[in-house]
């Protein structure tokens, strides 16, 4: 049986510095060996427990990517004409298409690891972007609302989501540097 934890990215602990010596997080223990990489440990959990299967088909892989990195743009623009909001519009409209012409999931009706790995994504962008800029992601596009209630309502995402107070306090830095 295993634990979660957080931790405090600017000021890691040194146990956790000697599980994972580049203070990369995702880390998960296997066999008494730490493993800090989110493929890899997906890839390992797949192995280990083949049913129900997480594999993404290749085609689906790259849905969604781009939308944390133009979250991150977004949050940190001190600029409301840099285009960094409507990039993100533009990648959460990608995402809404696909999820109506593919949905409910990724890879229709089969929740997967692209899934599994942009939900904590998509649940710090509501709760930081909100926080921050009062910015929800916009009504018109229910496909992403349904996806996002989906993802949320999940056992697994409840028992192991961050409080949102945390996910503030661990962005504000970035906010204000």
């Amino acid at each position: 049986m295993g634990f979660c934890c957080l931790i405090n990215l600017s000021d890691k602990p040194q146990w956790f510095l000697e599980v994972s010596p580049e203070g990369k997080v995702p880390v998960v223990k296997f066999d008494d060996k730490w493993v800090p990489d989110s493929d890899v440990i997906v890839g390992i959990l797949e192995e280990k427990y083949p049913e129900p299967s997480l594999v993404t088909p290749p085609e689906y892989a790259s849905v969604g990517s781009k939308i944390f990195p133009s979250f991150v743009k977004f949050l940190k623009s001190k600029d409301s004409n840099d285009g960094s909001e409507q990039a993100l519009l533009e990648e959460l409209k990608a995402l809404e298409e696909h999820l109506k012409a593919h949905g409910p999931y990724i890879a229709e009706e089969k929740i997967t690891a692209a899934d599994l790995g942009l939900a904590p994504k998509l649940y710090h962008l509501e709760v930081v972007l909100g926080h921050f800029k009062k910015w929800t992601v916009p009504e018109n596009l229910p496909h992403v609302h349904n996806y996002t209630k989906l993802l949320f309502s999940r056992e697994s995402f409840q028992k192991t989501k961050a409080a949102k107070e945390h996910v503030i306090a661990g962005w504000e830095p970035k906010v204000n540097a």
